[in-house]
């Protein structure tokens, strides 16, 4: 039987050697690259789509970003229903949000923009630009009844402020959960137990209301006329279901690590995870299902045309993206649903696979929910929609967040121990069994 007392009480991270310092550094030259290359394609732009290569930004950061986000609020979850399983998979937790701060720099490109660049045509969220024609409308945005309604919302200098609150919210929560959690390995002090399970049943809260009006922000503001009450929710339901599936996957990646969880994780551990990635994929499809429902029962012209140019193509037949819906439907909630039922697929190389499987229909997802816009075309319906389509700026962003998320893994993991070892209920953690 494993118990604490086999592991050395320290704050250091075991492994010393070059190792993991030579893959943090290959991370982060593949991070910089890649970003790099993704600022080239910002410039170099797209003629006919100005504002796309801008969208390929927002996805590769909010596919890494919503998957942390998730991460975070798993790691307040667990403490606050003090879940004695998961503790050996909360410091893994605890090094990925380390990236959190990173990805704050990362959007700044697009804070500047909507700063400076609002009236070049660059920007993806049309109301930036009073002067910009309504597509499919008459006259302008600043003449738009709809946008009239929500300026003291949609404003420029608000949008900053709130970009600032929200991640100073999400690494705020981050960075104190991570100190206290590392201080009471270095201490042994069990009021870092206390502290965390009061900010945790806070910033449950804090972290709802931050990624509810981020969504807002950066996804739903993108069709401004649209309306939704459920949209905070499906993206809050998104980012716990993708980050089950880091979760998952960090647990695979450590296990085969003397300085991670090698010998420590459990067969349970994997099962409880495939689990709660069975629930949050219903609940997934629940909430988009009820958000479609509502809006097909209300007929709103101001809600309708969001699902209808996501389906129907000028001359009345489907478009590109009706056929990305229906592999939402079945390969993001069907196949995951289905294959999750079964017992045996919890464990080993089948939960893996189906790890992998739900983050990339998750970034489906968010291509779904992002890309699909009305854009100003000289035709009887006066404008286009802009159909399905991989960007190799989409390409970059998500290799280079990606790559930079790895960086600060590394760099929490080198730095700390794989598990809290001073935790209260880390034995019950390590002996967990069904």
């Amino acid at each position: 039987m494993t118990t604490s007392s086999d592991f050395v009480p320290t704050g250091q991270a075991v492994s010393g050697t070059s190792g993991p310092m030579k893959a943090q550094q290959r991370a982060l030259i593949i991070g910089l690259v890649f970003i790099g290359l993704s600022v080239l394609g910002l410039f170099l732009g797209q003629a006919s789509d100005p504002a796309r290569p801008f969208l390929g930004w927002i996805l590769g950061i909010s596919f890494w970003l919503s998957i942390l986000i998730g991460m975070l609020f798993l790691l307040m979850i667990w403490w606050m229903f003090d879940a004695g399983w998961a503790v050996i998979l909360r410091r893994q937790v605890e090094h990925a949000l380390a990236a959190i701060p990173w990805l704050a720099v990362i959007f700044l490109p697009l804070v500047v923009l909507s700063l400076f660049a609002a009236k070049s045509g660059y920007v993806p969220w049309i109301w930036m630009d009073g002067t910009q024609p309504v597509p499919g409308g008459h006259g302008s945005v600043s003449q738009d009844v709809l946008y009239v309604h929500k300026a003291p919302y949609l404003d420029r200098t608000f949008f900053v402020l709130r970009y600032l609150v929200y991640f100073g919210a999400w690494a705020g929560l981050a960075y104190f959960f991570r100190k206290w959690s590392f201080n009471m390995d270095a201490t042994g002090d069990h009021a870092n137990v206390h502290k965390s399970r009061r900010l945790a049943a806070v910033g449950l809260f804090i972290c709802a209301f931050a990624t509810t009006f981020a969504a807002i922000d950066w996804f739903k503001s993108l069709s401004y006329h649209w309306f939704s009450t459920m949209y905070g929710v499906w993206f809050f339901s998104a980012c716990v279901r993708a980050a089950l599936s880091g979760v998952v996957l960090l647990m695979f990646y450590s296990a085969t690590r003397e300085d991670g969880l090698k010998g420590i994780v459990r067969p349970v551990h994997y099962y409880l995870m495939g689990c709660i990635m069975l629930a949050f994929t219903v609940f997934w499809a629940y909430i988009s299902f009820s958000q479609y429902f509502l809006i097909y029962n209300a007929n709103i012209p101001e809600e309708t045309f969001w699902y209808n140019i996501r389906e129907l193509a000028k001359e009345g037949g489907k478009n590109s993206w009706w056929w990305v819906g229906m592999g939402l439907i079945f390969f993001s909630f069907f196949v995951p649903f289905l294959y999750l039922l079964w017992y045996k697929n919890k464990f080993g190389n089948r939960l893996k696979f189906i790890a992998v499987w739900i983050l990339v229909f998750h970034l489906l997802d968010l291509y779904w929910n992002i890309v699909p816009q009305k854009l100003v075309a000289e035709n009887e319906m006066g404008y286009v929609v802009r159909q399905f389509g991989i960007s190799w700026v989409d390409i970059t962003m998500i290799i280079g967040v990606g790559a930079i998320v790895v960086w600060a893994y590394l760099k929490s993991a080198a730095r700390e121990r794989a598990i809290p070892i001073r935790d209260p209920r880390i034995q019950e953690s390590i002996n967990c069994h069904e």
